[in-house]
């Protein structure tokens, strides 16, 4: 009798190698085959939220956009059928955002340009910076239409060249988009004081538009005020952290309050120590104390915390003083833009001091500092190595009248702490020379004195900047009220 043929399908995988005539080898090949299979289908179902994923951390950067595309279109025909649609709608999503992430990138520009404008021009600046400032907001408004600042300013810039319907009409466009500055009424290019020569100073040349006539002459001090700043830990992980920043601001705090020392009413000093002190809140600790003082008090503002140098920002080279709620986002890529819209540029403190603290008695005390002693900090943030403020950034401090400004250190040099002392080296031997004067010498002497312990001590060399060469007081003055 003839075999009875099976009817098995041929590619049965159920069936023996014996029942398949085939060797004993391939019994191991064809579980590979359905093993390759599954991973394929797994990986094709993991791989949408893997980009997904990705996508995301391209997107922290928008600068990385374009990345995205290339992704996106080259790994939509790496998928099965099935997930193209997903696939395509996250590029159409994509394509949405890219219009925003580019539009907030020409606003940050702008700003950016807002203050190297403020930056060129002061209030005793020739016409040829105002000039040069007016070419800058103008690139700012183009970048940014709705940028109200930007024409707020260039309002103000425009009056000061004499431009009286250029003027008016940047100040319509300014009140049409809303602008910040103007309604703080800032006045960037006109002096709180009157330019100087000390103590007795003159009328200003440039008047701020129906001004109380402006002090000319500081009579007998009234009362004192003092804003203490000291930041060691922030809140982006990747700032290192510095000692003794709260330290030097706490002690630095209480000789002011001593009533041996400093002789300032302890509700007069306000101290923002870490998370206090907020680019924000900075800011309004600063209008409080320009609203308080009158031009016959005293002002301190002591900060010290993480400086960034000019070179870091490609477009401008601004100094920013970092902040607790700064963002840098990465070591070895700065991230420009976030470090310009969460960190205080030094523009802001000087346009604060010269143009809106009326005290004929001014002291402004910047430690940038530096925490010594590691190789990540000596890096500082990979890209933005730490620095003590520009020249003209203290020179811009130091317009007006009775204005002393100290810096820690060089514009080349940083600031070091030190482990031994517990304190900055400048903020010890400051506290170290007041102490031992009573605080009564002028402030001259004590800068000269410390700055010639500092510099035995490291390779740092304290920087002090005046009004003017008569412009001198002793921090301990017992105010009349």
């Amino acid at each position: 009798m003839p075999r009875k043929l099976s009817h098995r399908h041929p590619l049965n995988t159920t069936a023996t190698p014996h029942q398949n005539n085939q060797p004993a080898a391939f019994a191991f090949i064809l579980p590979l085959r359905t093993l390759r299979l599954n991973i394929a289908n797994f990986a094709s179902t993991l791989l949408p939220l893997l980009l997904f994923l990705f996508l995301l951390f391209l997107l922290s950067s928008s600068k990385r956009i374009c990345i995205c595309f290339y992704c996106l279109l080259t790994t939509v025909y790496c998928l099965p059928f099935p997930m193209r649609p997903i696939l395509l709608a996250t590029l159409a999503l994509l394509l949405f955002a890219a219009p925003l992430h580019a539009q907030g990138n020409r606003c940050g520009a702008g700003r950016d340009l807002i203050v190297q404008a403020l930056e060129k021009a002061g209030p005793q600046s020739p016409n040829s910076d105002f000039e040069d400032a007016l070419q800058l907001l103008k690139r700012a408004s183009a970048l940014c239409a709705d940028l109200g600042d930007a024409w707020y300013y260039r309002s103000l810039v425009e009056a000061r060249l004499g431009h009286a319907p250029l003027a008016k009409f940047a100040l319509n466009q300014a009140h049409l988009l809303g602008s910040e500055a103007m309604a703080q009424n800032l006045q960037p290019f006109v002096l709180a004081t009157p330019a100087s020569r000390g103590i007795t100073i003159e009328a200003s040349s440039t008047p701020a538009k129906n001004s109380a006539p402006q002090q000319t002459v500081a009579g007998p001090l009234q009362q004192k005020w003092a804003l203490v700043i000291g930041i060691g830990a922030f809140a982006d992980p990747v700032i290192p952290k510095l000692h003794y920043t709260v330290n030097d601001a706490h002690a630095f705090a209480a000789l002011l309050t001593d009533p041996a020392l400093g002789h300032f009413p302890a509700d007069h000093v306000h101290t923002l120590v870490d998370a206090q002190a907020t680019t924000r809140a900075i800011k309004e600790q600063l209008n409080w104390i320009a609203r308080s003082a009158g031009p016959n008090d005293m002002v301190v503002v002591y900060l010290a915390t993480h400086g960034s140098p000019r070179q870091v920002d490609s477009v401008g080279g601004l100094n920013y003083l970092i902040t607790y709620d700064t963002e840098m986002h990465s070591l070895s890529h700065l991230d420009e833009d976030a470090l310009f819209a969460t960190a205080l540029p030094m523009v802001e403190l000087s346009s604060a001091v010269a143009t809106r603290l009326k005290s004929l008695r001014t002291l402004v005390v910047l430690d940038t500092c530096y925490s010594g002693g590691s190789i990540q900090n000596a890096r500082m943030m990979g890209t933005v190595p730490n620095a003590a403020p520009s020249p003209e950034s203290i020179r811009r401090l130091a317009e007006g009248s009775g204005r002393i400004v100290f810096a820690a250190s060089r514009v080349d040099q940083e600031s070091l702490e030190s482990p031994a002392l517990q304190h900055g080296y400048f903020t010890y031997y400051l506290l170290k020379s007041l102490s031992s004067t009573k605080a009564q010498a002028p402030l001259s002497q004590v800068f000269s004195t410390v700055e010639q312990q500092v510099s035995s001590q490291v390779r740092q060399n304290p920087v002090m900047d005046r009004s003017s060469t008569d412009a001198d007081f002793a921090l301990g003055l017992i105010g009349s009220r």
